[in-house]
Protein backbone atom coordinates (compact mmCIF):
# COMPACT_ATOMS: atom_id res chain seq x y z
CA UNK A 1 0.00 0.00 0.00
CA UNK A 2 1.32 3.68 -0.71
CA UNK A 3 0.39 6.78 1.32
CA UNK A 4 0.96 10.33 0.01
CA UNK A 5 1.31 13.79 0.92
CA UNK A 6 2.82 17.04 0.16
CA UNK A 7 3.98 19.62 2.25
CA UNK A 8 3.69 23.58 1.06
CA UNK A 9 7.40 24.33 2.91
CA UNK A 10 9.73 25.57 0.81
CA UNK A 11 12.09 23.19 0.83
CA UNK A 12 15.28 22.34 -1.62
CA UNK A 13 16.78 18.99 -2.13
CA UNK A 14 19.80 20.29 -0.11
CA UNK A 15 18.38 21.40 2.86
CA UNK A 16 16.26 18.67 3.36
CA UNK A 17 18.85 15.97 3.44
CA UNK A 18 21.32 17.86 6.31
CA UNK A 19 18.31 19.34 7.70
CA UNK A 20 16.58 15.10 8.09
CA UNK A 21 19.13 13.76 10.09
CA UNK A 22 18.41 10.66 12.48
CA UNK A 23 19.06 12.58 15.97
CA UNK A 24 16.42 14.69 14.41
CA UNK A 25 13.56 13.04 13.55
CA UNK A 26 11.46 13.50 16.98
CA UNK A 27 11.87 17.31 16.57
CA UNK A 28 10.29 17.46 12.98
CA UNK A 29 7.76 13.90 13.23
CA UNK A 30 5.61 14.02 16.54
CA UNK A 31 4.34 10.39 15.68
CA UNK A 32 8.71 9.52 16.34
CA UNK A 33 8.60 9.68 20.18
CA UNK A 34 12.46 9.47 20.48
CA UNK A 35 15.75 8.59 18.71
CA UNK A 36 17.17 5.98 21.61
CA UNK A 37 20.12 6.11 19.69
CA UNK A 38 21.91 6.82 16.01
CA UNK A 39 25.05 6.13 14.37
CA UNK A 40 26.22 8.66 12.47
CA UNK A 41 28.78 6.77 10.52
CA UNK A 42 26.34 4.10 9.34
CA UNK A 43 23.19 6.34 9.59
CA UNK A 44 20.97 3.85 11.32
CA UNK A 45 19.94 3.88 14.75
CA UNK A 46 16.54 2.83 16.94
CA UNK A 47 13.59 4.92 17.32
CA UNK A 48 10.39 4.82 19.44
CA UNK A 49 7.33 5.88 17.58
CA UNK A 50 3.40 5.04 17.23
CA UNK A 51 4.17 1.75 16.76
CA UNK A 52 7.04 0.91 19.23
CA UNK A 53 10.77 0.49 19.27
CA UNK A 54 11.89 -0.14 15.49
CA UNK A 55 15.64 -0.27 14.08
CA UNK A 56 16.10 2.14 11.75
CA UNK A 57 18.45 3.37 8.38
CA UNK A 58 18.61 6.55 6.91
CA UNK A 59 19.70 7.12 2.97
CA UNK A 60 19.91 10.53 1.20
CA UNK A 61 18.60 9.45 -2.22
CA UNK A 62 17.95 11.76 -5.09
CA UNK A 63 15.57 15.31 -4.55
CA UNK A 64 15.26 13.82 -0.69
CA UNK A 65 15.61 11.18 2.10
CA UNK A 66 14.68 7.77 2.72
CA UNK A 67 13.91 6.28 5.93
CA UNK A 68 13.29 2.22 6.23
CA UNK A 69 12.49 -0.11 9.74
CA UNK A 70 14.24 -3.39 8.32
CA UNK A 71 13.00 -4.74 11.18
CA UNK A 72 9.07 -3.73 10.83
CA UNK A 73 6.91 -6.67 9.69
CA UNK A 74 5.13 -4.32 7.16
CA UNK A 75 8.90 -3.27 5.71
CA UNK A 76 7.57 0.02 6.29
CA UNK A 77 9.74 2.64 4.78
CA UNK A 78 9.28 6.42 3.89
CA UNK A 79 10.96 9.03 1.32
CA UNK A 80 10.57 12.77 1.93
CA UNK A 81 11.60 14.60 -1.57
CA UNK A 82 11.24 18.20 -2.43
CA UNK A 83 9.39 19.14 -5.04
CA UNK A 84 10.43 22.39 -7.08
CA UNK A 85 8.52 24.28 -9.57
CA UNK A 86 7.22 23.76 -11.81
CA UNK A 87 6.28 20.44 -10.74
CA UNK A 88 2.60 19.59 -11.27
CA UNK A 89 1.99 20.32 -7.82
CA UNK A 90 4.36 23.35 -6.95
CA UNK A 91 7.15 23.59 -4.38
CA UNK A 92 7.12 21.77 -1.67
CA UNK A 93 7.73 18.19 0.06
CA UNK A 94 6.58 15.22 -1.29
CA UNK A 95 5.95 12.34 1.56
CA UNK A 96 5.74 8.84 0.09
CA UNK A 97 4.92 5.96 2.18
CA UNK A 98 4.53 2.27 1.72
CA UNK A 99 4.13 -0.68 3.49
CA UNK A 100 4.72 -4.21 1.23
CA UNK A 101 0.46 -5.22 1.85
CA UNK A 102 -1.96 -4.93 -0.11
CA UNK A 103 -4.50 -4.75 2.57
CA UNK A 104 -4.30 -4.27 5.63
CA UNK A 105 -6.35 -3.60 9.03
CA UNK A 106 -8.13 -0.38 9.28
CA UNK A 107 -6.57 1.20 12.46
CA UNK A 108 -3.22 0.41 10.91
CA UNK A 109 -3.80 2.38 7.63
CA UNK A 110 -5.25 5.55 9.84
CA UNK A 111 -2.00 5.28 11.83
CA UNK A 112 -0.17 5.41 8.75
CA UNK A 113 -2.07 8.23 7.67
CA UNK A 114 -1.47 10.07 10.87
CA UNK A 115 2.33 9.59 10.25
CA UNK A 116 2.30 10.88 7.41
CA UNK A 117 0.53 13.77 8.62
CA UNK A 118 2.92 14.18 11.43
CA UNK A 119 5.61 14.55 9.11
CA UNK A 120 3.41 17.03 6.56
CA UNK A 121 2.74 19.20 9.47
CA UNK A 122 6.78 18.75 10.99
CA UNK A 123 8.42 19.67 7.45
CA UNK A 124 5.74 22.95 7.22
CA UNK A 125 6.32 24.26 10.73
CA UNK A 126 9.98 23.56 9.90
CA UNK A 127 10.76 24.88 6.66
CA UNK A 128 14.53 26.21 6.18
CA UNK A 129 14.16 26.27 2.45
Amino acid sequence: MEFFATSPADWSAQSLQPHLTGPRLSAVCASIDRVLHWDNTRDEGEIYCLWGQFEIRRECIREGVRFTLPTCPNAFAWTRTALEDPAPSGAGVLIHATINRTEHDPDFIASIEAFVEDWRAGLARQAVG
